[in-house]
């Protein structure tokens, strides 16, 4: 079993909980990989395309695999499961952007990932689970983004009370939840 963690816009692999979750995963025989991105300097969909090939490597992405993504990086995740041509276990999606969110900044950084509309379908019939996480008072990505996500996969939305962005300013270097979900997929 493998797993990728994605960081999102202006993040990186040491950020939020990605550094608990790839211990607690590990601990629970799973491989992990958690690349850094870049960002905010050369960041569009092609250059993580390209460090994705890289460090990970479309093809690693199997029945045996996860990917989990924060923010940016569950949009990335999205792509990423629209170029597969098989299953991959588990795809996991943390306060998700797929339209711009009002704050140039970001917007500008995220543009070429949301750039074209989604292939629900195929990212569905690639993913044999599918979980969306989001906030109710996330300040960046309007819940009804989420809801949305949650929406167009025919996937469960955990609406995360008080969690705000789910990182680490609202909190968040734990994600029991997430934990506990993945777990569970992987027969803990």
């Amino acid at each position: 079993m493998n797993a990728v963690i994605i960081h999102g816009t202006l993040g990186t692999p040491r950020g939020n909980w990605f550094p608990w979750l790839t211990g607690e995963l590990t601990a629970r025989g799973v491989t992990v990989v958690c690349p850094a991105f870049p960002t905010p300097e050369n960041q569009s969909l092609e250059q993580w395309f390209s460090t994705f090939e890289t460090s990970v490597g479309l093809a690693q992405l199997t029945e045996d695999s996860l990917l989990i993504g924060h923010s940016c990086g569950a949009t990335f995740a999205l792509r990423l499961v629209e170029r597969l041509s098989s299953r991959i276990r588990g795809l996991f999606l943390v306060a998700g952007v797929i339209e711009p969110l009002g704050i140039p900044e970001y917007d500008s950084l995220n543009a070429s990932f949301i750039a074209r509309p989604f292939e629900w379908d195929k990212i569905r019939s690639n993913c044999r689970h599918i979980q969306v996480y989001h906030s109710p008072n996330d300040p960046y990505v309007p819940l009804d983004q989420g809801q949305r996500i949650a929406e167009a996969l025919g996937a469960p939305l955990r609406e995360i009370a008080g969690g705000g962005h789910l990182n680490a300013e609202f909190g968040y270097t734990s994600f029991r939840q997430l934990s506990i979900d993945v777990g569970a997929l992987i027969g803990d």
